[in-house]
């Protein structure tokens, strides 16, 4: 796990809610397999591109991005990080990637499709790691400046 992540939740007394598995838990699938729930509490975290600014978006494990609504919410086509871009703009690696202990210019998202859980799963900063958190827990440690409506497939 990211040592950035696990400081930040140690600073924060979560540290111990933290799960790490001897296997991947880099996909939707694979996650909600090691944790044993459904895929749709996974809280994927996607990383775009936009005016050259990086951005995360925290949606849930059944959503999909919605091209129409994302161009109305930020006026450009989405356009994902390749995986050295998320290295170095946001400092994880994909797969690994949440909205916690990130750099400081990345701006993060929390779509509506996570609303309808008291908790979901994030990554922790690595392929294999997630954390149990309640939405106002997921509000509180990821910085988010708002919640958005860009995606489709969960309702």
């Amino acid at each position: 796990m990211s040592n950035k992540v696990k400081e930040y939740f140690k600073k924060v007394g979560l540290a111990d809610r933290i799960q790490v598995f001897d296997t991947s838990s880099a996909t939707v699938e694979l996650a909600a397999a090691a944790i044993n729930c459904h895929p749709s509490r996974i809280a994927k975290t996607l990383s775009f591109m936009v005016e050259q600014e990086p951005i995360l978006i925290v949606v849930s494990g059944d959503a999909k991005i919605d091209n129409p609504k994302y161009k109305a919410q930020f006026g450009t086509k989405a356009t994902m990080l390749k995986p050295d871009q998320a290295v170095n703009l946001i400092g994880l690696e994909i797969g690994g990637i949440c909205p916690f202990a990130i750099k400081d210019e990345v701006t993060v998202y929390l779509d509506k499709s996570l609303q309808r859980f008291e908790t979901v799963y994030p990554a922790c900063g690595s392929s294999n790691s997630v954390l149990e958190l309640s939405i106002q827990e997921l509000e509180q440690h990821s910085n988010f400046i708002a919640w958005i409506d860009v995606c489709k497939g969960w309702k």
